[in-house]
């Protein structure tokens, strides 16, 4: 009876020095694919194959090759910053499909200037070192068929997580996310709950006597070991295709509600627990082989200039795409989340099928 009693109080202990962090590894929702992007994220329902493991597991039973790999590299406040996406999926047979999605996004060279002034308080620019802040996850996906529950398919995210700042701390991070989709008719209808039991990251930190005296004669805060909850999200969305001029044109249309859990944000419905963002997501294709696609997200409300009142604001994306044999091409028109002209990038990604003819 001790034993067990040690251990809620090591559990109790752990929960409660944990903080949930509003904006915890948001590098995680930036995206990964240029036909998501373009369609400003609503793509849970209609996304297919590799790249389904970042956005629904679930969708990787859609693909039909033996094996897909994605690519994607994007930079942004003009080149500064770096994101780089690779997938690889692997059909295990026609009832499951397991993949790896590697991401990582970075800043490199960030000067350090601890050491600029030395202990005579001389400047000397020749001590100023560098060193990288780096998000990297690790996304191990596995999906199913079930062949009892027709028309849905189910699939599932253990995801491992590595945050460093450069030789002065870092953390390690777990993860769990669980994806369904359903087919009903002409419909798709799709839920992906994100770090359904919270993703936890250690953060632990190697900082000097010298630059611990450096921060506080300067006014700064002393980083400390802790735990960082992401609380969970879930992303529920609707799908469908529509055909015309003999099958040659398809539209599509999906709408995405993004519920968050971490406290009120400046979404279009939001409470002290509960904040729900849209996202609107459409594509054009033509004989299969062209794409054109636009979105609407990061719906949310804002003060105005002034500051007298709440507007809402949203963000247009755009994109279009190729596939041709065994390659699809994606770029879109994207920005980073603040709806500013200024910070569009634009964003190619690569997919390439492997032994198409596999399933029919």
């Amino acid at each position: 009876m001790r034993h067990y009693f040690s251990i809620l109080l090591l559990c109790l202990t752990v929960v409660v020095s944990a903080q949930i962090r509003k904006y915890s590894n948001e590098f995680l929702n930036i995206g990964v694919g240029a036909r998501a992007l373009g369609m400003s994220n609503a793509n849970i329902t209609s996304v297919e194959g590799v790249n389904a493991g970042y956005w629904n597991p679930a969708g990787l039973l859609k693909q039909k090759s033996d094996l897909e790999v994605g690519l994607m590299h994007a930079e942004y406040f003009a080149g500064i910053a770096k994101y780089d996406y690779v997938g690889v999926s692997k059909r295990i047979d026609s009832l499951s499909v397991a993949g790896i999605s590697l991401v990582r996004f970075g800043v490199d060279n960030i000067p350090n200037t601890l050491d600029l002034v030395d202990a005579n308080g001389n400047v000397d620019y020749n001590r100023i070192s560098t060193f990288n802040a780096v998000d990297f996850a690790a996304i191990l996906s596995y999906a199913r068929k079930i062949p009892q529950l027709k028309g849905f398919d189910v699939g599932g995210n253990f995801k491992i997580i590595r945050r460093k700042l450069g030789q002065f701390g870092g953390a390690w991070g777990f993860g769990l996310d669980l994806g369904t989709m359903y087919n009903y008719k002409n419909w798709k209808f799709a839920a992906m709950a994100r770090d359904i039991t919270g993703t936890f990251n250690a953060w632990s930190y190697n900082i000097s006597d010298k630059d611990i005296a450096t921060f506080q004669q300067t006014g700064n805060e002393i980083p400390t070991s802790s735990i960082e909850v992401t609380a969970p999200k879930l992303i529920l969305g609707g799908a469908r295709t529509f055909l015309f001029w003999k099958d040659k044109i398809s539209v599509l249309g999906e709408v995405n509600l993004i519920n968050s859990f971490d406290g009120k944000r400046n979404t279009v419905i939001k409470t002290n627990l509960w904040s729900l963002e849209p996202a609107f997501g459409a594509e054009i294709g033509y004989k299969g082989f062209v794409y054109l696609r636009g979105g609407i997200g990061n719906i949310q409300k804002q003060l105005n200039d002034k500051a007298t009142q709440y507007i809402t604001t949203l963000q247009p994306n755009f994109g279009v795409g190729i596939k041709y044999k065994i390659f699809s091409l994606d770029y879109a028109l994207t920005d980073i989340g603040d709806r500013s002209i200024a910070l569009y990038s634009n964003i190619f990604s690569l997919k390439i099928d492997f032994n198409k003819s596999m399933i029919k």
